[in-house]
């Protein structure tokens, strides 16, 4: 009867190795996040720079 009770309790603790260290995943994750966060801070400012091309021959503003 042991021998079926260490059959399950082997079986329960399977663990599956991750192809790279954790820390890995953790870096990547925060280049990523660092990578959109300047993709974001790169569209400030563009309303601004939009508007003062009014579509007025005469450079009339609103």
């Amino acid at each position: 009867m042991e021998h079926a009770t260490g059959a399950v309790v082997l079986a329960a603790e399977v663990v599956n190795e991750l192809p790279v260290p954790a820390i890995v995943y953790g870096l990547g994750f925060l280049v990523a996040f660092i990578a959109l966060a300047f993709v974001t801070y790169s569209y400030r400012n563009v309303a601004n720079r939009h508007r003062a091309k009014g579509g007025s021959p005469h450079g009339g503003q609103h």
